[in-house]
């Protein structure tokens, strides 16, 4: 999504460690094996590196939905491997942005601040409702990145 790669470069010229939890059940499914994500993951970082960026850590579940497993997005599986890879005790109001419920769900079980875009399926999402009480929204990623550093430079 145009800006992406940028946004998440700021984030992480600014001091922010960016991390990012995702479902990838087309693993469960034998559409592509553990090796191809890693490859898609380090092609990602390679991109935003590129732009001057990091992403400092990927959670994935490979797990297929009717598994019901805990690392899988709703359930905040996937949130709790980021907060113990930073040795973090909580993810309290730490922002978790996501293109759809499910990700909403899971950043407001652990406590997140839940961020929506209307990228890619936000805006179905948005039209879905069912949005968790706090969750905010923005055009896309570099909207919120643009105002939430914005407003962390003037607190």
């Amino acid at each position: 999504i145009p800006g992406s790669l940028e946004a998440i470069a700021r984030l992480s010229q600014a001091g922010y460690r960016v991390a990012i939890a995702t479902n990838q059940s087309g693993i469960g499914r034998g559409y592509f094996n553990q090796t191809t994500l890693s490859e898609i993951h380090q092609k990602m970082r390679s991109y935003v590196k590129d732009k001057g960026g990091e992403i400092n850590f990927i959670a994935h579940c490979p797990h297929l939905p009717e598994e019901q497993c805990y690392c899988r997005k709703p359930q905040p599986g996937l949130l709790q491997q980021i907060a113990a890879h930073f040795g973090l005790k909580s993810l309290e109001s730490v922002p978790m942005v996501g293109d759809n419920l499910k990700d909403l769900q899971a950043a407001a079980a652990e406590g997140c601040t839940p961020v929506l875009v209307q990228t890619g399926n936000g805006m179905f999402t948005m039209k879905q409702g069912n949005l968790p009480e706090n969750a905010v929204m923005y055009r896309d990623l570099a909207d919120f990145v643009s105002k939430f550093l914005f407003s962390n430079s003037c607190s």
